[in-house]
């Protein structure tokens, strides 16, 4: 049982606890709660509970709701993912600039899209050499949805699945392209919850802003002198690109101010159990949320409805810097273990050197956590198992981080409660992982803090062998994207870049037209619309990206987009 799970099993007498809707989030009375046996690991102490044998559950996804949120409105792993799984209210603040290119002097009557960034906007500005660009200040609050992923892509293998679902009440692929009724729909969907518009990440991030004169004001709408012709001394399409860049990290675009106490994710299998069959044996850039029943697309309208409507605040805990801790705390140091684990020699005493230097490092990482009680028995003491004896270090390592949230989990709504479960089982596949490694190296004589005799040599070339499996394992599990990165690091002339949409998106067969509305004035850019007139109304089914054909990107390069290095100068070449 987890931490967060246990103690609100200690109220189930109390309070019925709902995992999938807003209606359980009520505070309860906790003043009486015994402090000693919070703090005394009363919750899932038992020594069965922390083996270090024991790892996640084949169909877990705590370690994807935990990376997902820890990417929200990062530009990076957002394109290396595209297909989102995450709703999260939010708002713009007050002064927060939007910006809208057009080639029509009018300012928009009509839902339409603005950009965060003015290279996006300038963009969409196209005409005879010039172009109409609106900046827009928020005069209050905004209230608005965001997708994550890439989601203003406009490719049929899962971008818009979510979107589709809130529009139209199911999944429809082949509308890919039919932005303008999107758009509508959206908005008419949340006028009724007061939502000004709906946050997308296209080549930089975007508003599709539902009403112009609503809670925005206009700062300037000039008529602007643009370079649109496409060549390498100034190619436009560039700067959306590089502008996307700056907020390829954390913390991402931090314009919009995400209420992560109203998270709702379609990683969360109480919420969609139908998705978990159909991930399954599927790589996670595979993973998307067609497929899903019928009865669980009602339940996602259920719990979204509850979300943009609960008066509830939540606990009050900054989950975005939660996670942002556990990840830096140790991305780097996974890093470089397995940095130093990428190691071979004949020579014994440089391989034992080596492992020693990989013991030092996962020293570092579980330091806070190394009693100076702990007694580190023979290997061949008899009924106990080898590494028992690091299990409260383990499970130290593993609830430091949550443990004196138990009082805040009455307090806290649903989404909470399945971060602080996705934030448990994070940490504690990696305390496990690194708990265990250390261990053998402890009983293998690599560590000075906890010296012990040895009967025998070890075997050190089995050991790094072992530990190199461990690592590479956990860090596949993991799959955080602050280690996909160009190697060796990209000169001043250049940005990393990871193909994406539209420049390096295949098209499918042109089978037929995608649906086009006469009204749709959304002012794509040339590019768009070049890629919008080769690209067919694609297949139905889970295969849709099986049959797209390459133009300029192999298929298996969009599909797995690697970091590579771009010249930001001329000749450019994406």
């Amino acid at each position: 049982m987890s931490l967060g799970s246990a103690a609100l099993a200690l109220h189930t007498q109390q309070f019925p606890i709902s995992t999938t809707g807003e209606a359980g989030a009520r505070p309860l009375n906790i003043a009486n709660s015994n402090n000693d046996k919070l703090h005394s690991f009363g919750f899932g102490s038992k020594i069965e509970q922390w083996s270090l044998d024991e790892g996640p559950a084949e169909n877990a996804t705590g370690n994807l709701i935990f990376d997902t949120v820890h990417s929200l409105l990062q530009h990076w792993p957002n394109t290396r993912y595209r297909n989102g799984h995450n709703i999260i209210p939010g708002t713009i603040p007050i002064g927060t600039l939007l910006y809208h290119g057009t080639t029509r002097n009018a300012i928009p009557g009509e839902p339409e899209w603005t950009a965060t960034d003015p290279e996006h906007s300038l963009f969409f500005a196209r005409g005879d050499r010039a172009g109409w660009h609106l900046t827009l200040a928020a005069t209050r609050p905004l209230k608005v949805l965001y997708f994550d992923g890439n989601s203003a892509a406009k490719v049929p293998e899962g971008t818009m699945d979510i979107q589709d679902i809130i529009a139209w009440g199911e999944v429809q692929p082949e509308r890919f392209f039919d932005e303008r009724l999107r758009i509508e729909d959206l908005c008419k969907w949340g006028k009724e919850f007061g939502i000004d518009g709906f946050a997308r990440m296209e080549m930089d991030f975007e508003v599709m802003l539902c009403d112009f004169t609503a809670g925005v004001e206009v700062v300037s709408f000039l008529h602007v002198r643009v370079l649109w012709k496409d060549n390498n001394r100034d190619p436009p399409r560039y700067r959306p690109m590089h502008s996307g860049s700056w907020h390829n990290r954390y913390p991402g675009d931090s314009r919009i101010v995400l209420d992560l106490a109203g998270l709702v994710s379609l990683y969360d299998i109480a919420l969609a159990p139908s998705l978990v069959p159909v991930r399954a044996g599927l790589e996670r850039r595979d993973h998307r949320v067609f497929g899903i029943s019928p009865e669980d697309i009602s339940q996602l309208m259920r719990k979204l409805t509850e979300v943009v409507s609960r008066p509830h605040p939540g606990s009050g805990i900054d989950w975005k810097a939660l996670a942002h801790v556990i990840v830096d705390r140790y991305a780097d140091r996974l890093e470089l273990v397995r940095h130093l684990l990428n190691f071979t020699s004949s020579d014994s005493q440089e391989l034992l050197q080596r492992a020693k230097l990989v013991q030092t490092q996962l020293r570092v990482m579980l330091a806070p956590y190394l009693l100076d009680a702990t007694v580190v028995p023979s290997a061949d003491t008899p009924g106990l198992h080898p590494l028992q004896w690091a299990s409260p270090m383990f499970r130290l390592c593993a609830t430091t981080h949550t443990t004196a949230m138990t009082y805040q989990v009455p307090l806290m709504t649903p989404s909470e409660r399945l971060l602080l479960k996705a934030i448990e089982d994070t940490t504690r596949e990696i305390c496990r992982v690194t708990t265990n490694m250390w261990a053998v190296g402890v009983m293998s004589g690599f560590e000075t803090l906890f010296p012990i005799e040895l009967d025998g040599e070890p075997d050190v070339a089995q050991i790094m062998n072992d530990w190199r499996q461990d690592t590479q394992k956990l860090m596949s599990w993991l799959d955080w994207s602050i280690w996909i990165k160009c190697r060796p690091a990209c000169g001043p002339e250049e940005i990393c870049y990871l193909p994406t949409w539209p420049l390096n998106a295949p098209t499918p067969s042109p089978l037929r037209q995608p649906p086009q509305d006469p009204q749709n004035t959304t002012d794509a850019p040339a590019e768009v619309n070049r890629l919008a007139d080769q690209v067919g109304h694609p297949p139905e089914g889970s295969a849709i990206a099986d049959a797209f054909s390459s133009i300029g990107t192999p298929m298996e390069e969009w599909k797995r987009p690697q970091p590579k290095c771009v010249r930001r100068l001329p000749p450019l070449q994406f």
